[in-house]
């Protein structure tokens, strides 16, 4: 019999998502919750399976449609048996595309089993293990898996492709635009994906509602430079390299709990400040589908030994835009790396409902004044922009001090960081 699959709900606000991609085809035999569409949701791209098992009637979907939360996908041929297991289930929510912690779904070689599925016969991986193959041209249909029941894993693909090519990863792949013509000459258009809507109207939103005020600074970083050089890859962590982002992070979240106005939100409708007593810092990441920005939880408690952990898993899945929409909410305070691109300031745009966002430049070395002499130090940009309806110019000034203070003195924020890993 038909099953109709309708687009379940995606979570708390969202009620729409454009098909980026579709994974099956009329025909296709596929196992319960097997993923059956990429949709672009606000600013994260999910993987939404398909509960029931058999063979894709239809589709009724395609490429670039917009569709809402309880519309109609696909329709799938089923056996009455799978009926009755599917209706005795909970439905499972959309599989976001993000890598499981592989202790989750791995066990002790002893239970390991080999996967060699016949060709028509469903594939034993996750949604998350899908989309990774697919990105990496990974066959799973010759994999053996290591997780339970010899199901594949992340981790497994991820092999797999290091096995069989040391090319670089492919990225996600990107519109050319039709071509045309205008009166002065060949013109391409192209539609605006989900997510460059997104951000358009957060970026129109915090422009017209937030009066932006934005102050520079010059940080001698010398020293913290050679502190973070001096440290071996791997001392923090596995496969670990400290760079100057945690480093910053750190100072960052020190720095908001000595001045909790720029930690806070402005309740606008009700006329109150909320301050937080959490500090979730947001780090923009350029990412092939787009700018996201990702918060890190409780910034303040981690150690510096974390957040460089924390960096790294970043880095990892802002390769592969695999970011949960969980993911992109709850940030308190923005902090963005123009420095990795290029150019040392700029005036920021606040990640509304913030009242702040810091700009880190390329730093570069300098001749600089010190006791009467010239040196040559490593200096990094800073641009701090604020909401100037909470926070005065005086506030911004002393809280962008009070960063360059530990970053100034590596001494200062080693200590401070061991003081906050104790309480």
């Amino acid at each position: 019999m038909n099953i109709e699959f309708r687009l379940p709900e995606l979570g708390e606000n969202i009620g729409s998502g454009d098909v980026v991609k579709v994974l099956v085809g009329p025909g296709d035999r596929i196992a319960a919750n097997d993923g059956v569409f990429e949709l672009e949701t606000d600013k994260a791209v999910i993987e939404i399976p398909c509960p029931h098992a058999g063979t894709i009637a239809e589709i009724l979907v395609d490429t670039g449609d917009t569709v809402k939360v309880g519309q109609v996908l696909l329709r799938v041929e089923v056996e009455e048996e799978s009926v009755e297991e599917t209706v005795t289930e909970s439905p499972p929510e959309p599989a976001v595309a993000t890598e499981p912690p592989s202790a989750a779904v791995s066990e002790p070689a002893s239970s390991q089993q080999a996967v060699t599925p016949e060709d028509d016969a469903p594939i034993p991986a996750g949604p998350a293990a899908r989309r990774l193959a697919r990105q990496l041209g990974v066959d799973l249909r010759n994999m053996t898996g290591s997780g339970r029941r010899g199901r594949i894993t992340p981790e497994d693909v991820t092999a797999a492709a290091d096995v069989a090519s040391p090319a670089p990863r492919a990225e996600l792949p990107t519109t050319t635009g039709q071509p045309g013509e205008d009166a002065w000459g060949p013109i391409r258009k192209e539609r605006l994906s989900k997510i460059r809507r997104t951000i358009a109207a957060k970026m129109v939103l915090s422009a017209t509602t937030i009066p932006h005020v934005t102050t520079f600074d010059d940080v001698d970083i010398t020293e913290l430079d050679a502190l973070r050089r001096g440290v071996p890859e791997g001392f923090v962590g596995p496969g670990i390299k400290l760079t100057l982002m945690p480093l910053v992070m750190k100072a960052v979240a020190l720095s908001l709990r000595e001045h909790p106005m720029l930690n806070a939100s402005l309740d606008e409708d009700g006329q109150q400040i909320i301050y937080k007593d959490y500090v979730h810092l947001g780090v923009a990441v350029d990412t092939p589908r787009g700018l996201v920005v990702p918060a890190i939880r409780n910034v303040d408690r981690l150690s510096i030994a974390q957040l460089a952990a924390e960096v790294k898993s970043l880095a990892e899945r802002a390769r592969t835009a695999q970011f949960a929409v969980e993911d992109l909410r709850g940030g308190t305070f923005t902090i963005s790396n123009l420095g990795s691109v290029g150019g040392r300031y700029s005036t920021p745009i606040i990640n509304h409902p913030e009242v702040a966002i810091l700009l880190l430049g390329r730093s570069a070395w300098q001749p600089v004044v010190r006791d009467g002499t010239i040196e040559k130090r490593l200096i990094l940009p800073l641009s701090l922009s604020f909401d100037h309806r909470l926070v005065d110019g005086a506030v911004g000034g002393r809280f962008l001090n009070e960063v360059a203070g530990y970053l100034q003195s590596p001494g200062k924020l080693l200590l401070a960081d061991s003081v906050a890993a104790d309480a």
